[in-house]
């Protein structure tokens, strides 16, 4: 039996979330004019890494959103300022 405890932080992992994270990431970089290689070489994080987040394929951690917004130079926050696709059932 699964603790219920795992089974919720398996539930987690939402990917619209993620995409919808991800888009904002790179409409933010974009709008800097900045390439995915030099954010992460400023961030200090892997290229790759940059590459999935922007994908929605990695859910990243909060000491890695800071230290993009501030590659970024703006507030934490803005990366968090977008709507999620709200999915319709059929």
């Amino acid at each position: 039996m699964i603790h219920p405890d795992i089974r919720y932080v398996q539930n987690l992992k939402n990917p619209d979330l993620l995409l919808a994270f991800g888009k904002n990431l790179r409409r933010l970089r974009k709008k800097k004019n900045l390439s995915m290689k030099h954010l992460a070489d400023v961030a200090n994080v892997e290229y790759s890494q940059i590459a999935r987040i922007e994908r929605g394929i990695i859910n990243t951690t909060v000491t890695t959103a800071h230290a993009i917004a501030k590659a970024l130079e703006i507030s934490l926050h803005k990366l968090f300022e977008f709507e999620i696709p709200d999915k319709k059932k059929k």
